[in-house]
């Protein structure tokens, strides 16, 4: 999956850096962040949506479209993948530290 996203978002950071008319990707950067930060909300309720439903292929479809509109995202705040990926890189080594919570006492 990193090869393919790595390939996505270099397709992205290219529109945004070389546009070309009748791309969507391009639209998106000329309309800027809040047109971008809207479909990200849109894509992931649509996401919810579709998962409440349990519509598999649906899901999967609308997952790719929010994962598509949340790398134009990345792009337009010059947000490195790099970057997501060391996030993402620390949390999976967390995995399996289970955090200890705070028990209060109901008694007093």
């Amino acid at each position: 999956m990193q090869d393919v996203l790595r390939g996505l978002y270099d397709v992205v950071l290219e529109r945004k850096a070389h546009p070309q008319e009748g791309s969507y990707t391009c639209y998106l950067f000329e309309q800027g962040a809040d047109k971008i930060l809207k479909k990200c909300g849109e894509e992931c309720a649509e996401v919810i949506i579709a998962a409440k439903n349990g519509k598999n292929d649906e899901t999967a479809g609308e997952i790719c479209d929010l994962l598509y509109h949340l790398l134009v995202l990345m792009a337009e705040e010059d947000l490195p993948l790099e970057q997501i990926e060391a996030v993402l890189e620390a949390r999976r080594q967390k995995i399996g530290n289970l955090k200890q919570f705070h028990q209060s006492d109901h008694e007093s």
